[in-house]
């Protein structure tokens, strides 16, 4: 099966260290006393990327009982790889003016619109090249630990911006801009404040084997998000998290493109999916081998009149879900935002999927001059008798195999294609398996996430 990413994408390998730093604080029980919330590494660290080789690695590594390394924002350098080894964390601190882009723009309810405008990330790396994250260890950034100076978490930020209408600004663990050949390899990612991972303009990402472990009532916590970058391999990864599991965006007017997520583990979250940003157009991507198991949503794609653009030439293949509320999901009416950006779908290929449990499927079309464009290949669902379907302004496609869906509404026409026949429901019933082992990737303790009274599930959900 061919995949989207141009690229001869192998599994990566970890190269050499240029230097290893040890760790100097101690975490019993995932907690660190209040004495060594001061004791910063960020420095040594920083400073041991500066000086590092092209082509080598800073280790981060665990000493004894000691196995934490506390940092404020760090910056990554052409070239050169940060491992975090097995049984270490790297861990974000809890005060916020570290993170701030301008005086006291991080850790507040903000009136811009991007809800990490006012922080800086973790790590970061702009205009890098050849650079990675590696290693069986973990990059915590305490999501459910109280700021400093403050009697709040970062999470208890996100819900207060819920209620307040009002973004978060909170920092997010990785992000790149204007990157080429950036890899994250085997890291696991806990407890974001924001988004664990975001690619902005970059040509050439992979992730391979990460696995994110965030609650899912963490709001906007969302996994993998390259936006508006050229070949991408997210591969081999468990993602669990508290808004979308991976999601492709093209905001800007820049295309996503050429793109391929393949062999994937989805559990909490909100799905596989496209948008909501997408006027610079998403083409070429490849969804295959995807399990989902108990998310808010399955495959969507959503944005709307203020954001939107074409969507075209995505492939989703040998797909397994249950427990999925949204398992199939496309709308240009994510939000009732006017413009003239329309949001247009078509040339939607869903071939072997069997979705094993009930939900609610929508599938809508801007309107009848722009309608959904979908091509149903052994598309399969369970017990659709308790399931709602919603269908308007859309064209189907029955493949050479067919399935049980059939949509019907307002403006929907179905083909079905010369010579087609009953297929068959993939087998799912070895697919599905616990969250791998996060053993060698220690957690700091936290408070859960404030719940949501009030969760929207409905079609799209938020």
């Amino acid at each position: 099966m061919r995949a989207q990413d141009s690229r001869n994408v192998t599994e990566p390998r970890l190269p050499r260290g240029c230097t290893v730093l040890e760790a100097r604080i101690a975490a019993p029980g995932g907690v660190i006393r209040e004495e060594d919330e001061r004791a910063l590494d960020t420095d040594r660290i920083q400073q041991a990327i500066d000086s590092c080789a092209a082509g080598k690695a800073v280790v981060l590594r665990a000493s004894g009982q000691k196995n934490v390394f506390l940092s404020g924002p760090l910056q990554l350098r052409s070239g050169v790889t940060l491992v975090i080894d097995a049984n270490t964390a790297l861990v974000g601190s809890r005060d916020p003016r570290l993170f701030d882009r301008v005086p006291g723009s991080c850790g507040i309810l903000s009136e811009r619109s991007k809800r990490s405008a006012g922080c800086k990330a973790l790590i970061s790396g702009d205009g890098i090249e050849n650079s990675a994250v590696m290693g069986e260890g973990s990059i915590d950034g305490r999501g459910g630990a109280k700021m400093l100076g403050q009697d709040a978490t970062w999470w208890d930020l996100a819900y207060q911006g819920k209620l307040a209408d009002k973004p978060q600004s909170v920092f997010d663990l990785i992000t790149v801009r204007h990157a080429k050949n950036v890899v994250l390899y085997k890291i696991t990612l806990r407890n974001a404040p924001g988004t664990h991972v975001s690619a902005g303009g970059t040509e050439g990402f992979t992730a391979w084997g990460v696995k994110i472990m965030t609650p899912r009532s963490a709001r906007n916590t969302d996994g993998i998000d390259p936006g508006s970058s050229r070949n991408v391999t997210i591969a081999y990864c468990s993602i669990n998290n508290g808004d979308d599991n991976v999601t492709i965006g093209a905001g800007g007017g820049v295309p996503a493109t050429d793109i391929s997520v393949v062999h994937n583990h989805f559990y909490a979250g909100h799905g596989m999916s496209i948008g909501s940003g997408t006027s610079g157009g998403v083409e070429h991507m490849l969804v295959d081998d995807l399990t989902i198991d108990g998310a808010d949503n399955g495959i969507r794609i959503k944005s709307d009149r203020s954001r939107g653009g074409l969507v075209h030439d995505i492939q989703y293949r040998n797909i397994c879900m249950r427990n999925v509320i949204n398992p199939l999901a496309f709308t240009p009416f994510y939000s009732d935002k006017s413009g003239d950006l329309l949001p247009v779908y078509r040339d939607i290929t869903l071939e072997d999927i069997h979705i094993l449990t009930h939900g609610t499927y929508t599938f809508f079309g801007l309107d009848g001059q722009h309608k959904l464009g979908i091509t149903l290949n052994n598309v399969f669902a369970d017990d659709l008798e308790h399931s709602t379907m919603s269908a308007k302004d859309a064209d189907f496609k029955v493949g050479s195999l067919a399935g049980n869906l059939e949509p019907a509404g307002e403006g929907v026409t179905v083909y079905r294609a010369a010579g087609s026949s009953r297929g068959r429901p993939i087998d799912c019933a070895m697919r599905f398996a616990p969250f791998p082992s996060l053993a060698r990737a220690p957690e700091m303790a936290g408070q859960p996430p404030p719940i949501d009274q009030n969760p929207y599930v409905g079609p799209g959900a938020k």
